[in-house]
């Protein structure tokens, strides 16, 4: 599985907008690494951000 769909399993699963720190704690991923995916998400606009610096995925 590639870091971005670690990170879109873990929004879903969080059931909450969540910071770039809850999903670090939820998947055991580098910081770096999901704050690539982040930006890649965003550009893909596949992540929405609800509540200032917190996501979840668009649906």
């Amino acid at each position: 599985m590639s870091v971005k769909e670690d990170v879109i399993k873990a929004m879903k699963e969080a059931a909450k907008p969540v910071s770039a720190g809850e999903v670090e704690k939820l998947t055991g991923l580098d910081r770096k690494e999901i704050d690539k995916a982040f930006k890649e998400l965003k550009k893909e606009n596949a992540i929405v951000s609800p509540v200032r610096c917190k996501w979840e995925p668009a649906e």
